[in-house]
C-alpha cells in the first residue's frame, strides 16, 4: 500500500464490532499503526446497528464469536434488514476459526472478507487492500445479499455469461 493508500486510511471510518474489550484495544491499536484516524467501538450487536446510523462506517470488521446476536446474524441482519443502515458497507469477520464449513457460512451470510485470529498488521493491511482497491460488485438476489463470491475473472461465453455486467461498486439486482 503506497502514500495514496495510507491517506485512504487516515480517512477511513471503522467500526469496531465484538464482546471482548482487550481485543478491542489491540485490534484498534492496529488500526491506529496503519493511520485510521476514526475507530468506533461496539460491544454488541445492538450498539453496533446504533453505531452504524451515527458513524456511518466505511469498513466493519466484526467478531463472529459474540453474545447474545453472534457475528454471522449481525451481518445477515446488516445485510438483509428492510431498514438496514447500510446493506453495502464491506464487513471483515474475525475469528479464531478457519475450517472451510465456517468461511462458506461467512461467505454465504454476505461478509466481504475473513480474517483469522491471531491477526497481524499485514493481515489487516491486505483485507483492506482488496476492500479499498479491489472491490467486488455487490449482488443482491432473492437467495444471497452480499459481495460477488468470484474472485477471479473467467472466461464464460454465451447466455449464462453474467461477468460483463459486474462492475467495482455497482449493485447488480438478479
Amino acid at each position: 500500500m503506497g502514500k495514496a493508500g495510507l491517506a485512504d486510511l487516515a480517512r477511513l471510518r471503522v467500526l469496531v464490532v465484538g464482546d471482548n474489550p482487550t481485543f478491542h484495544r489491540v485490534f484498534k491499536g492496529i488500526l491506529r499503526a496503519l493511520g485510521v484516524q476514526h475507530v468506533y467501538e461496539a460491544l454488541n450487536a445492538t450498539v453496533a446497528l446504533r453505531e452504524m446510523y451515527d458513524a456511518r462506517p466505511d469498513v466493519v470488521f466484526v467478531d463472529w464469536r459474540m453474545e447474545p446476536v453472534d457475528g454471522l446474524n449481525f451481518v445477515r441482519a446488516i445485510r438483509n434488514a428492510e431498514r438496514s443502515p447500510d446493506p453495502l458497507v464491506p464487513i471483515i469477520m474475525l475469528t479464531g476459526h478457519a475450517e472451510a464449513q465456517r468461511v462458506k457460512a461467512a461467505r454465504d451470510a454476505g461478509v466481504t472478507e475473513f480474517l483469522v485470529k491471531p491477526v497481524s498488521i499485514q493481515s489487516v493491511v491486505t483485507r483492506l487492500d482488496e476492500i479499498l482497491y479491489r472491490p467486488r460488485a455487490f449482488i443482491r438476489a432473492p437467495v444471497y445479499v452480499g459481495p460477488d463470491r468470484r474472485r477471479r475473472a473467467r472466461d464464460h461465453r454465451g447466455l449464462e455469461r453474467r461477468g460483463r455486467h459486474f462492475e467495482a461498486h455497482r449493485v447488480i439486482d438478479v
